[in-house]
């Protein structure tokens, strides 16, 4: 099931712009401890188009964060193809990696270097040109010039956020992915969050690959949803189309309904 109709990454689709991601029988499967083999994701295709945001929504154990790792290259698919900024993420991902970047509040930053030294670091891993620079404009952007000096280590929760988000935004990522950007915020802070995360990509044109549990913010950002479930893409649409299919009021209860009913209907 797919976000769009393209048939290639870097061709022009029909209808819209180039894709982005594009998963076709994509699994992956890990040795269990008692022997065999467990299947994580099990034969999705998707499609992601260029300048839209897209959820990968889904329960504990329905395999998107074990998508998400493979879309960042930290794993391999057993089998199935994927294709990231047109290239192949089995045999040239080091070329995409370059153009993308990943931001999760559950990773942290080394607390005893200073956000300056945490974003300098990376910046050189991204070899960003004139980084000096672009950390200062990124500092001003999210309001962090006056944390650079401070260590990783002694910023709250919401600071972190915001130096996780320049990390992630250093290299002038085309495709952005996004575990939870906003788990554990206050409501204030969470909504600055999604603020700027949508003008950020509306003003670059950028595409964001996001997972969350916060179905409102879902229905805020996202341009499509896909919901995964025992690791199948269950269903998918915008949040607004799969709202009245399920004929409820908010994307919560549809993803309540997939998540507990064995017949829930397949878009």
């Amino acid at each position: 099931m797919d976000v769009g109709t393209g048939t290639g990454v870097d061709g022009e689709r029909g209808d819209a712009a180039p894709l982005v991601i594009e998963a076709r029988g994509l699994t992956k499967r890990f040795d269990a401890p008692a022997g065999g083999t467990v299947t994580a994701v099990d034969g999705i295709d998707l499609s992601v188009p260029a300048n839209s945001t897209v959820a990968l929504l889904g329960g504990n154990g329905a395999g998107k964060t074990t998508t998400i790792s493979m879309i960042v290259g930290l794993l391999l698919p057993t089998a199935g193809s994927l294709r990231v900024l047109g290239r192949d993420m089995a045999t040239d991902r080091h070329l995409a990696l370059a153009r993308m970047n990943f931001s999760s509040p559950y990773v942290d930053l080394p607390h005893r270097l200073t956000v300056r030294e945490n974003l300098t670091v990376y910046g050189h891993l991204y070899g960003v040109q004139d980084l000096r620079a672009r950390i200062t404009a990124m500092a001003a952007d999210l309001h962090l010039t006056d944390l650079l000096n401070r260590p990783a280590g002694k910023l709250s929760a919401g600071q972190k956020t915001r130096v996780a988000l320049a990390k992630a935004l250093l290299n002038d990522p085309v495709l952005l992915l996004l575990d939870e950007p906003t788990a554990s915020l206050d409501p204030d802070t969470g909504d600055w969050v999604r603020g700027y995360l949508d003008s950020w990509r509306r003003r670059v044109g950028a595409t964001i690959f996001l997972a969350s549990h916060n179905m409102a913010e879902v229905e805020r950002l996202c341009d499509d949803v896909l919901i995964m479930k025992g690791g199948r893409l269950h269903d998918q649409g915008s949040a607004t189309a799969l709202i009245a299919r399920y004929g409820r009021k908010t994307l919560e209860e549809v993803f309540l309904d997939i998540a507990r009913a064995e017949d829930a209907p397949v878009g």
